[in-house]
């Protein structure tokens, strides 16, 4: 189920002393016909409980971040289902891009 997904992402960033900063969703359902925010499954047991399953032929955003006051980092995957397996569709991230006030 999808908010499995998140579990996983919030266990990891938890484990690392970081999840009092984790205060969103992992990630959403992403669909061209309506808008980046599409009617599927989200990434999510946080907002809410998303108990629906993540569908081949569906794509979603992977999407953990961590918003601390000294500092954030949200990485951001969109990924699809293809034949049963995971596919990277927007490109992978290999630099980190600061951002500053």
């Amino acid at each position: 189920m999808a908010y499995e997904a998140d579990d996983v992402a919030r266990k990891v960033i938890s484990d690392a002393g970081f999840g009092d900063y984790f205060v969103h969703r992992v990630g959403h359902n992403i669909a061209v016909d309506v808008s980046p925010h599409g009617p599927g499954a989200n990434l999510d047991d946080f907002e809410s409980k998303d108990t629906r399953l993540l569908l081949e032929g569906t794509s979603f955003s992977d999407e953990p971040g961590i918003y601390a006051p000294d500092f954030g980092v949200r990485s951001e995957t969109n990924l699809h289902i293809r034949n049963g397996k995971l596919e990277v569709v927007a490109g992978l991230q290999d630099a980190i891009i600061p951002i500053l006030k």
